[in-house]
């Protein structure tokens, strides 16, 4: 989640009514407009190691996911109107908890851009896919740069869909996409889709960007639980005779 205004640096729970109840990691500041935080399902919350909160425009969460680390990271760029200092600080702050990821580790960042990538991959044919929307502008090629100095791929640029499924933003007529989701290319493999569900609005003119990714599950040898199984076709000649007339003094003890 990304603009999140009205919360404050914190963990809370989005009540839905029983047993639906989400918690909430954020990060914000009181009284400001920007805000960053996690939805994170019940079924995923012991698995998160690590929150860190490094302003009120990027979070990191943490998880461990069967036998991957995977680090998700959650951004609210500054918008075109701000000033340069401002976009620069965010930039760099950005730039230094990427670099601050193990390259071994699973990462994910998703958020609220403020910048369009275009339709085309003109120049930028390794991290844009070629199958964007609209025209490109000054905070779209910041984005592209970012993603081509850390060798990540824009994911929704890489999976042609029509254009309701493109269309992250829209206000009074105005469609636009400004949420994207990034990962790293050598884990290229692992992507499954990315789209825009047309229907669903996260808030007010946002709408509901996902994409389906892969991870490696291992599988764990679990102490079973309850009652132990007999195999009894493994009982054979002599023993299953045995086995036999144990069962008939249990049963006539007398």
């Amino acid at each position: 989640m990304s603009a999140t205004e009205g919360l404050t640096r914190g963990m809370d729970v989005l009540d839905t009514g029983a047993p639906l109840s989400v918690p909430i990691l954020y990060s914000g500041s009181n009284g400001a407009k920007n805000g960053v935080g996690f939805l994170v399902a019940k079924k995923l919350h012991n698995s998160a190691v690590e929150v860190i909160r490094h302003n009120d425009r990027i979070i990191v969460l943490r998880l461990v996911l069967g036998e991957e680390v995977v680090t998700v990271v959650c951004a609210y760029a500054p918008h075109v109107g701000l000033g340069d200092r401002e976009k620069r600080y965010f930039w760099d702050c950005l730039d230094e908890v990427v670099r601050a990821i193990p390259r071994d580790e699973r990462m994910c960042i998703g958020g609220d851009f403020n910048g369009h990538i275009g339709k085309e991959s003109n120049g930028f044919q390794v991290v844009h896919g070629g199958f964007g929307f609209g025209d490109r502008n000054e905070s779209g090629t910041d984005l592209l740069d970012f993603a081509v100095a850390h060798d990540l791929g824009i994911l929704y640029s890489f999976f042609k869909k029509r254009e309701s499924h493109l269309i992250t933003f829209s206000s009074w007529g105005r469609n636009t996409q400004i949420d994207y989701i990034l990962t790293r290319q050598g884990d290229r493999h692992w992507w499954r889709d990315c789209k825009v569900i047309p229907g669903e609005t996260v808030v007010a003119q946002h709408r509901l960007l996902v994409a389906d990714i892969d991870f490696r599950n291992k599988l764990i040898e679990r102490e079973r639980k309850g009652t132990p199984r007999i195999r009894w076709g493994k009982l054979k000649d002599d023993k299953l005779l045995l086995f036999k007339d144990e069962l008939i003094l249990m049963s006539h003890p007398d």
